[in-house]
């Protein structure tokens, strides 16, 4: 039996730290949730295979997990060889959650399907959106985006329906009727606001595998300031957890990626790509969060930590 927990701290950074902080059935879909999404992602991201393969895996993947039964499982392991032969990363965890895919999925399908619903739908919504910038990609499969509206765009797809997902998963575990449609109209915004900063950060890695986001100072400069706005409603977002009566749970788990999304940003600004967040910050900030929510304090203030 595959350890869900495991795949997710093999396969990420921030969330291996967030998703923990959850309770009950909404880790474990948060959890099942982002690996889906890290699949899709080591096929968009995917430098040794072809634009078309790349787009073909991701639009048969999105069928996989919104399709109305499970999927058959020797489908599944004869693609999953597949993807194996010519794997598209050197990435040991990533391979190791490709090997797990059948039972991934399974797990999913295990889930309320009120849960799997709001899962799959956004999932698929996702993947197909990545799969149609892959084929934006010039033939040795370079992508660059056109300005600051179609980087918005992208992040719409890549990671503000992440948020609108997170979002419905959060509710369904706590319905939150006073901020529910507050917290909706923010959710986009919040995905897009980690993906900006993750942009801005990783432009030095992502140009060197083909990948430009941003072009020119200009939109860089104008890109920062996007990502400083869209966190202060992200704050806002964390705010209304607070008022509203979340579960700490969610305070503390929402709560800590917005606050590594400022420590980022203002390192970036500092520094410059690829500067980084230490691992005892990060464990100093986990801490101050806890005692902040035990505390009632705002876990993000209105333009910062």
């Amino acid at each position: 039996m595959v350890d869900l927990d495991d795949l997710l701290i093999k396969t990420s950074r921030t969330f291996a730290l967030s998703i923990p902080l959850l309770e009950g059935e909404t880790r474990q879909q948060m959890t099942l949730a982002y690996l889906l999404l890290r699949i899709s992602d080591t096929f968009e991201d995917a430098a040794v295979w072809s634009r078309e393969r790349r787009a073909e895996e991701l639009f048969h993947f999105a069928g996989l997990v919104d399709s109305p039964v499970p999927a058959n499982g020797a489908a599944v392991a004869a693609r999953v060889e597949s993807w194996l032969s010519e794997p598209p990363t050197d990435h040991e965890g990533y391979l190791e959650l490709l090997r797990a895919t059948d039972e991934v999925l399974s797990a999913y399908w295990a889930l309320d399907p009120t849960a799997r619903a709001v899962i799959g739908v956004h999932v698929r919504r996702t993947t197909i959106g990545m799969a149609y910038f892959v084929k934006r990609a010039d033939p040795s499969g370079e992508l660059r985006l056109n300005g600051i509206t179609d980087l918005r765009d992208y992040c719409y797809v890549v990671a503000g329906i992440v948020g609108e997902m997170l979002t419905e998963l959060l509710l369904l575990g706590a319905p939150l009727e006073p901020v529910a449609e507050a917290l909706r109209r923010r959710a986009a915004t919040c995905g897009e606001a980690l993906q900006l900063v993750n942009i801005l950060k990783d432009s030095d890695t992502d140009a060197d595998e083909g990948r430009t986001f941003v072009s020119g100072a200009r939109d860089r400069e104008r890109a920062f300031g996007i990502a400083r706005q869209d966190l202060i409603l992200a704050g806002e977002y964390v705010n209304l957890l607070q008022s509203g009566g979340a579960p700490r749970s969610y305070q503390r788990s929402i709560g800590l990626p917005v606050r590594l999304a400022w420590m980022a940003l203002d390192r970036l600004e500092e520094q410059g790509p690829g500067s980084k967040v230490s691992r005892s910050e990060v464990m100093e900030l986990i801490a101050a969060i806890h005692d902040d929510v035990e505390a009632g304090r705002p876990v993000v203030m209105a333009a910062g930590l």
